[in-house]
């Protein structure tokens, strides 16, 4: 009985121990467990917070920016916006959004380009980009900037994500700079205008004189007896003609100096140079210097603004004049060329024998308000190099392996035609097709 009743408390025991430890076991899997669980709680919910940070940082980003993300299934017409492009767009957020409730926003005169981007976006599938303006509820204009691209599911579906930007600042500091850089060429013009003073006179006065002495002497012819009315007939012919010449004098003038907006059309280099260097003859006949022209007879037209053009051609003459106003040991050459470059372009340059400047110095020379005058204001040739590049082209400026520098801007040519070099008005000009021709101005 004592050896049953033994058996039964050693068994008693193991039983109780053998619970004890998988109760401890237990323990410790549960404990580990939710350690497990709280990791895996903290994970997601710092997973969470990145999350929440990343679209705070995007959302923050896109304000910043000012550019709003939306996607486009092309098939159910369902758009989702960001919480920008409601911004922009100036609706409620999180309202729906549709192409009919778009359209209230857009300008009326931009609907029939978005219309007509947006059918055919719908079977294209590939990426696109627009530019767009706004009219808002309170009249005011704003320039948007739009890419997308085209994704499909499995099933083939389209759907764009994309982005839209609000470009309205930008794009009145653009026209802000834009109008600085007209006002500061203006200045640049009137500059040189003062520069060509006496040589502007003289064209004028020219005319005039011959105006009044024609109609001197016709009144005599006339008072004649009997009249000599043949006479008097062909010295009325002359005052028109010299009246034309005076004319077409000012209207140079007045075109070359006058505010007027930014035209781009053909324009033929060599005659537009032909027209700079009628209105600068007496300034460098004043200042004794030789003009040599050599202007390519098959050059072709550029596309440009002709006077902004015909601005730069002048201010390239007039520093290559002013560079050699204190030469006395050899000629003051002047060399004027055109000639075709390689890839469609035209090249234009002005050639001096003055007293020329440092090769490292090359880039100075453009900066604005940089001058080596006494009396210079430093901004014609950064004008010019600012008209230049507009016009998607270069100016530069080398030193002459003997005296002096040669400018020298290249342009795009105009692939719509060949360029002539015929007279453009009754005021005495070298010729454009002698290809060598010498001008003794003395």
């Amino acid at each position: 009985m004592k050896k049953v009743a033994a058996r039964l408390l050693s068994e008693q025991k193991r039983v109780a121990n053998e619970l004890d430890r998988r109760v401890t076991q237990r323990t410790i899997e549960r404990a580990a467990a939710n350690e497990a669980l709280k990791q895996e709680i903290a994970e997601h919910r710092l997973a969470e917070e990145r999350l929440r940070r990343s679209e705070e940082f995007l959302a923050e980003a896109q304000r910043l920016s000012s550019t709003g993300s939306f996607s486009w299934r092309v098939a159910t017409d369902e758009i989702t916006w960001s919480e920008e492009l409601y911004r922009i767009f100036e609706f409620e957020q999180g309202a729906p959004v549709t192409l009919e409730r778009i359209g209230t926003r857009i300008h009326p005169d931009d609907v029939p380009l978005m219309n007509d981007m947006l059918e055919r976006a719908r079977g294209a599938g590939s990426a696109f980009e627009h530019d767009y303006r706004l009219l808002m509820p309170d009249h005011s204009v704003k320039y948007l900037h739009m890419v997308a691209h085209g994704t499909r599911d499995r099933d083939g579906r389209l759907e764009y994500i994309g982005a839209i930007q609000d470009v309205t600042q930008r794009r009145l500091s653009d026209e802000a700079l834009g109008k600085a850089r007209s006002e500061l060429a203006y200045v640049a013009r009137i500059t040189s205008l003062g520069a060509l003073t006496a040589s502007i006179a003289h064209e004028v006065n020219q005319p005039l004189s011959g105006i009044i002495t024609n109609a001197s002497t016709c009144l005599r012819m006339l008072a004649a007896d009997p009249p000599n009315v043949e006479g008097a007939r062909e010295t009325a012919r002359r005052t028109l003609r010299d009246g034309k010449r005076a004319s077409d004098v000012i209207t140079r003038l007045r075109a070359l100096f006058g505010k007027k907006s930014v035209t781009s059309e053909s324009v033929d280099l060599n005659e537009a140079t032909l027209e700079v260097i009628a209105l600068s003859l007496s300034e460098l006949q004043r200042k004794r210097v030789i003009l040599r022209t050599d202007l390519a007879d098959d050059l072709p037209l550029v596309t440009g603004d002709r006077i902004q053009l015909q601005q730069v051609i002048l201010n390239l003459f007039l520093n290559a004049s002013d560079a050699m106003n204190g030469v006395d040991d050899r000629p003051r050459q002047l060399v004027i060329s055109t000639e075709r470059e390689e890839g469609d372009r035209v090249r234009l340059s002005v050639q001096d024998t003055g007293v020329g400047f440092e090769p490292h110095g090359a880039d100075r020379l453009f900066e604005a308000f940089y001058t080596t005058k006494s009396g210079g204001m430093g901004i014609g040739l950064s004008v010019s190099r600012s008209i230049v590049e507009s016009h998607h082209g270069r100016l530069w400026a080398v030193p002459n392996e003997g005296p002096g520098a040669t400018f020298s801007f290249s342009i795009p040519s105009d692939p719509e035609g060949e360029a002539g070099t015929e007279s453009f008005g009754a005021i005495r000009t070298p010729s454009a097709t002698d290809a060598q021709h010498v001008m003794r101005i003395s």
